[in-house]
Parts: structure tokens; sequence; C-alpha cells
């Protein structure tokens, strides 16, 4: 038996927090995916006199605090606006919601045609997007980003760049001038063609429904896979974090190194660096386990989770052998997408799924002790 979760339809921000079963969460979307040394370090402080000091990393590349008290939020804002992380209001808050490709280099326009978009997006006409439309600029020698929730997409087609709408392998050419200015567009035409109800919509809901796309998009454009995983690169050192979450003096010891770039793999991309940081609760080794699970805070956390998740998920993550997404409730918030295994938590214990979403129709359920007992039953 489940019991459907309540759907918000929006994620929280910043300005507008949502409350969570250890407080408010708060989410702070840095410029560009990238915090400078001293905002991390600023962030990270903020945490501790603010919050219960557990920082997440969202699967939209943004840094979320927890634990906030409603008397902590005003002084918080101060905070994070003195480090130039807040918007001027709620709706810009809501609009910028870009992910930034975290491999950018002085070679590509990622950075410029992100800068453009965020630009445009807060510009007094910008559309008015649902809260969790969002965008994906992904300009670099590589595609990196196919497999990041977004609806309108940025990328590179060989030497092209190209504008996509997710749910469609159409693509339109554009150029690093005109890219922001024809994402936009694309959006506007979002809107116009009924892509909204009751202030929810996304846009591959809106492609499945085979509304046909403008002129212009001709090209067909595959989706490339990319797995991320911790190790060096062009841009310094790739970091991850069990579950994606970090203590705050983790983050302040991040910040001593460099600049961070956030990604959506819940990974830290620590600028410059040349070896790995040996500090608690981060992890270098590709191999690791718990890179093989995904787990959302889960009961208390949260005040949907029908069950704790996360003890399950360490206690499963040895005898995996391809990704496993624990999830508190049928929403999935820690992965919308399918997965190739997925336990949803119920009243009764965790359904199984196999390559579906935290959603889909259920093999099995099981009690958390047979699972940890048994987890075979995964994949007999």
């Amino acid at each position: 038996m489940t019991e459907a979760p309540l759907v918000q339809g929006w994620c929280p921000g910043a300005l507008r927090p949502m409350l969570s079963g250890d407080g408010y969460v708060l989410r702070v979307r840095p410029r560009l995916g990238r915090l400078s040394a001293d905002q991390a370090a600023g962030v990270a402080a903020l945490a501790l006199a603010h919050g219960n000091g557990l920082i997440d990393l969202s699967a939209r590349a943004n840094v979320q605090l927890r634990g906030v008290r409603a008397d902590s939020h005003a002084p918080l804002i101060a905070g994070l606006r003195a480090l130039g992380l807040i918007d001027d209001s709620v709706a810009q808050e809501s609009r910028r919601n870009i992910v930034v490709q975290p491999f950018w280099g002085d070679s590509d326009p990622t950075l410029a045609i992100a800068a453009d978009l965020t630009a445009a997006l807060a510009a007094p006409d910008a559309p008015d997007l649902p809260g969790k439309f969002g965008f994906a600029v992904d300009c670099g020698l590589r595609r990196v980003l196919d497999g990041t929730a977004a609806d309108i997409r940025l990328t590179r087609q060989g030497d092209q760049l190209v504008l996509r709408a997710e749910g469609s392998f159409r693509a339109k050419v554009v150029s690093p001038d005109t890219a922001a200015a024809e994402a936009l567009a694309l959006a506007r035409w979002f809107l116009a063609m009924g892509g909204v109800t009751q202030g929810r919509g996304r846009m591959a809901a809106l492609m499945a429904r085979g509304v046909a796309l403008p002129e212009g998009f001709t090209l067909e454009t595959p989706v490339q896979a990319y797995d991320a995983a911790p190790g060096a690169c062009a841009q310094g050192q790739l970091v991850g974090f069990e579950f994606g979450q970090m203590q705050a003096e983790t983050l302040a010891a991040l910040a001593r190194l460099g600049a961070l770039r956030v990604t959506p793999w819940r990974m830290l991309l620590i600028e410059g660096a040349t070896q790995a940081p040996a500090l608690p609760g981060v992890i270098s080794d590709p191999a690791s386990p718990l890179l093989r699970v995904i787990a959302c805070t889960g009961a208390p956390g949260c005040t949907q989770a029908l069950q704790p998740t996360r003890a399950l998920a360490r206690a499963l993550a040895p005898h995996l052998s391809v990704p496993l997404h624990v999830s508190g409730c049928a929403k999935g918030c820690a992965h919308p997408g399918p997965a190739p295994l997925t336990l949803t938590a119920t009243v009764e214990g965790f359904a199984l799924i196999r390559d579906g979403t935290a959603a889909d129709m259920p093999l099995s359920t099981h009690s958390m002790a047979d699972l940890i007992a048994r987890p075979d039953i995964l994949t007999e």
C-alpha cells in the first residue's frame, strides 16, 4: 500500500524555502554554476549559524542548506545577499533555473551564453515559466548534460551550437550571440502552445502531445551518454559525497583549496586542484560503491517520506553492479528519471521497480530487513 505524496509543483529557493522534517530547506543557485572560494566559505559559515550544518548538492547543480529555522531566514538571506547569491525577487530566482556544464574553458562559449541567458531571465519581460522549468547550457567540446533534467537545451552537435527542446531529437542551429535569445523565444513558444496547466508544465510533456516545433528545428541530435566519476580533469579535481551531502566544515575546507564548480551529479569540481583532498566524507575513488546509490533524505528528514532511505542504500551499495535509487516516496525527487533498480518506500516496506521511476508499477514489495539480509532479491 502506498500513500500519494503531496506534489508541490515547485522547488525550494533561497527567498522561498520549503519546510521539511528537519526545518526549512533553503536552495542557493550559484551564478553560472560556480562558487568563488569566498562564497563557498561564506555559505559554510551561514549553514552553521542558521541551519543544522548539513549541505546538500542537488541534481540541478544547486546547494541546499538544511535545518534552517524560521527566525534565521532573514539574517541568512542577508548573509547570502552580501555574498552575491540572492536574486532581486522570488520570480527572478525561480526563472534562473540554469544548469551549466562544469567543464567549461576559455575556448568555448558556455559561460558567455549562460551569462546572457541569466540576464534575459532577469529582464522585466522574461516569460513567466513554471517553477521546475529549466535550461541546460552544455556548449563545451563534449556534451555531458544529456542525462540531466532540463526543458530547453543549448548544446553542441559536432562543431555547431544547437538549441533543442526536451522530448524531441530535432534541433535548431544557433550562434553564441543568438543562443540565449533563441532559448527565450522557445520558452515563449512553449507558453503560447499551452505547455502550462494550473501553473505546472514541462517541455517533454508538450512534445509527447505531438505538438510540432517552430520552423528551423531540422537537425537530428541523438542523446549522448555521460557517466560522471571522481578524478582529475583539465579544470581540476572532481570529488563526490555520500548521497551528495556534506557537513558545512567540509565545504569550508574545500573552499580553502579554490573556487568550486557545482555539478548536477552531486559532485564538486575544485578548480586548479592537482590531487583530491583527503577529507572526511569526500569520495575521490571512482569505484566507491556509494557512487552506485542515490537516496533522498527519507524519513524523518522529509515529512513525505514513508521510510528511512539512506541506511538501506548504504547497506545495499557493496552488493550492486548497477545503479540503485532508494526513494522515500513515489515522487522520486532525488532521481526523477528511470533507474536500473528503484526501491520506493511504502507503508509496508519498499516496492521494487526495475528500469523505471519511483512512481512506476512495482514487481514486488519487501521489508528493509529482508532486503538487507538478502540483497540478491534485487536481481533474482
